[in-house]
């Protein structure tokens, strides 16, 4: 069984979890080595236990959380977040994040979690959604079977290395709200 729901801050430890895991998975061999392997649960369930608290203005929090029971506590196997946009000239809306544990690739999760925030998106107001993806992730592809453009690419840094990033584009946001249902 598995649900899509709003995150609490209780959450914020098994999120960083899920964080590191798909980080050290997904970015091996994109990010540094060191930098990987310094990721820090403790350290993130802080940050994601202090946003889901101090909440900023328009952004949400989605965790997908597996049961074996339908009365047990489950496990936290991905989540994904969106707000409105950093960078307004690319879009409204923005998804910061969406990772998924490994065991739980390939199964519809990520549309999942991803509709879950642009639903949110659009109910704040957004008429456009974006997100930013390692140039070089596989990921990007998803995102463009999901009928995501490319729009832009720029240079940021992680671990003290230069990292180009795309940014991928769905406007109006309907395209994403529809391409999650249909895939």
């Amino acid at each position: 069984m598995l649900n899509i729901r709003r995150a609490l801050p209780a959450d914020a430890p098994a999120i960083a979890a899920v964080h590191v895991a798909a980080w050290r998975s997904a970015y091996a061999g994109l990010l540094p080595d060191l930098y990987l392997a310094g990721l820090s649960e403790a350290r993130l369930a802080a940050f994601y236990r202090r946003s889901l608290v101090e909440r900023r203005d328009g952004e949400a929090l989605f965790v997908a959380v597996a049961r074996d029971q339908p009365e047990g506590p489950g496990q936290v196997v991905g989540f994904a977040s969106g707000g409105k946009a950093r960078r307004h000239e690319l879009a409204e809306g923005e998804i910061a994040t969406l990772y998924v544990l490994d065991d739980w690739r390939d199964q519809g999760l990520g549309r999942r979690l991803l509709r879950a925030a642009a639903a949110h998106l659009a109910a704040i107001g957004c008429h456009s959604a974006m997100l930013w993806v390692l140039s070089e992730n596989p990921a990007r592809w998803f995102y463009q079977h999901l009928g995501g453009r490319r729009v832009a690419v720029s240079q940021t840094r992680v671990g003290g290395e230069a990292v180009e990033q795309t940014a991928i584009l769905w406007d109006p946001i309907a395209l994403l709200l529809a391409a999650t249902i249909r895939a």
